[in-house]
């Protein structure tokens, strides 16, 4: 091979590597899964002093009714529900208690070091409804999506600082996984097929939140000393905050009362 010939090759060939490195498809690090769980920088809470904040959100007020959901347009989802299903936008329990309330810590706490945890946050397509309602997790850590249905759903989250995403998935596929990579509060879910499946996901900051089950309780552990402002939010009712101190080894109990006539839209 000639001189000239030489040159040709070794230029196209440092073209290709260039070409390369730059990649032709970017990869969205916001819904890629994570590879491990990061540590972020911080102080480690002292165990021997954490505390405990626990309580019960309840609604001060009379519940507004629970819209039924039609789902006549697929047979499917008629088959799985011999009872008519109604929304879950405001579920709430004996004496007003409140469930699918998110709760959590909302000062910066970005001193005190945490671990993103390793087990994924999960949300399941069955009976033609998103289960859990809302989903509380960290900004990191992986989101599992299965579809436990015989028919075909779609997942889409609709945030407004970390990437949008949406993705079909058949009967008996693999679960999705998925990552949101930056903290972001109440990202609507919803699936473009049922229309009636809706869903909220929160990408939390820290490990300090909770989410209220049927008897209207949450409880967030291993806080350090100090006084706190507790965030409750509620999709139908919007937010309310409550100021707390936490002394050492100390739990402390914050109930908290939604107005009945207040509005998250």
């Amino acid at each position: 091979m000639n001189i000239r010939k030489c040159g040709f090759v070794l230029i196209a060939a440092t073209m290709a590597l260039a070409l390369a490195s730059c990649g032709g498809s970017k990869q969205d690090t916001s819904t890629q899964p994570a590879a491990t769980a990061a540590t972020p920088s911080g102080q480690p809470v002292d165990a021997a002093t954490a505390g405990t904040i626990t309580g019960t959100i309840k609604l001060d007020g009379a519940a507004p009714a629970a819209h039924k959901i039609n789902m006549s347009a697929e047979a499917y989802c008629v088959t799985q529900h011999p009872t008519p299903v109604t929304d879950e936008e405001v579920v709430t329990g004996p004496g007003g208690v409140l469930a699918n309330a998110v709760v959590y810590i909302s000062d910066d706490m970005s001193k005190w070091a945490f671990t993103i945890p390793s087990d994924p946050a999960k949300i399941d397509q069955k009976g033609c409804l998103y289960h859990p309602h809302i989903v509380t997790m960290v900004a990191g850590q992986q989101l599992q999506v299965t579809n436990s249905d015989n028919t075909t759903h779609n997942i889409h989250p609709i945030p407004t600082t970390n990437r949008e995403w949406n993705e079909s998935q058949p009967p008996g596929s693999a679960p999705l996984m998925k990552v949101f990579a930056r903290p972001e509060d109440a990202i609507p879910v919803k699936c473009n097929v049922h229309p009636w499946m809706k869903s909220y996901i929160f990408a939390m900051k820290n490990l300090y939140f909770s989410t209220t089950g049927p008897d209207g309780k949450y409880t967030i552990s291993n806080v350090p000393p100090g006084t706190y402002t507790i965030t409750v939010w509620q999709e139908k009712f919007g937010t309310k905050t409550q100021s707390v101190t936490v002394g050492p080894k100390e739990t402390k109990t914050v109930d908290v009362s939604l107005s009945a006539t207040a509005s998250g839209d």
